[in-house]
């Protein structure tokens, strides 16, 4: 057994996360990490063996991810089934409230749900232009310049590289903050702060379910409001990395 464990965590914190892994784990795409027991101050989850990562089990990974995707959501910003009310997305001893909803569009999601909320938190953390930028890329967000004809997809919501484990039965997911949205966002995640051959993932994904056409013009788009959390957490370069993802888009 692994147990996480925060004795001020905010009130139904783990439990929303187990919602979110099992909601994962009902897809029966790709391994997640198997809950336990769940209560207000820890998480008891199967622990895990790490192995190296291989090329194998990166392309199944991938081909996997699609699957999950592909299992879907009833809305954009829906939360698990078996949770109700606003997630969280961040490091445990900071997690920062992830809004949920039902969106019609990806693009009311991100704007409403994530970056203008964001914005608010940024103030006196970053230079208004980069306030002013961000505003401008939540207006077109919400006026549908992102948007296309993909349905809500079943996202992990967190997946960066240290929410992944390799072991026996391959990439296994942990830590999610699981919810519907676009499936470029887990993958513009992946790509944000380097995986394990990440081309293989990709190469494997697209074998499953092809990606749009443009997909990797759009990954500065997802990577936005990750970024803009770790500019609200840990300031420094990341600051820096927002404004320069914002630029072209705004």
């Amino acid at each position: 057994m692994f147990r996480k464990q925060r004795a001020d965590a905010p009130a139904g914190f783990f439990r929303c996360e187990a919602a979110g892994l099992a909601w994962l784990r009902a897809a029966g795409a790709v391994p997640v990490v198997r809950v336990l027991d769940a209560a207000d101050d820890h998480l008891d989850l199967e622990r895990l063996t790490p192995v190296p990562p291989t090329r194998a089990a990166a392309a199944a990974f991938g081909r996997g991810l699609a699957r999950l995707h592909a299992a879907g959501a009833p809305a954009f910003g829906s939360p698990a089934p078996g949770w109700v009310g606003d997630g969280w997305f961040g490091p445990l001893d900071h997690p920062l409230p992830l809004a949920s909803g039902s969106w019609d569009r990806w693009g009311e999601l991100l704007a409403e749900g994530r970056l203008r909320p964001l914005g608010s938190a940024l103030r006196g953390v970053v230079p208004q232009a980069t306030l002013d930028a961000l505003a401008r890329v939540a207006d077109q967000a919400e006026a549908g310049r992102w948007d296309d004809d993909e349905p809500p997809a079943r996202l992990h919501g967190d997946l960066w590289a240290g929410n992944v484990l390799w072991t026996s039965l391959g990439a296994t997911l942990i830590d999610p903050a699981a919810h519907g949205g676009h499936r470029e966002t887990d993958l513009a995640m992946l790509a944000l702060f380097g995986f394990p051959f990440l081309d293989d993932v990709l190469r494997g994904y697209q074998d499953e379910h092809p990606l749009r056409a443009g997909w990797q013009r759009r990954t500065t788009v997802h990577q936005v409001f990750p970024v803009g959390v770790h500019a609200l957490l840990f300031g420094g370069p990341y600051v820096a990395q927002l404004a320069r993802l914002l630029a072209p888009l705004a």
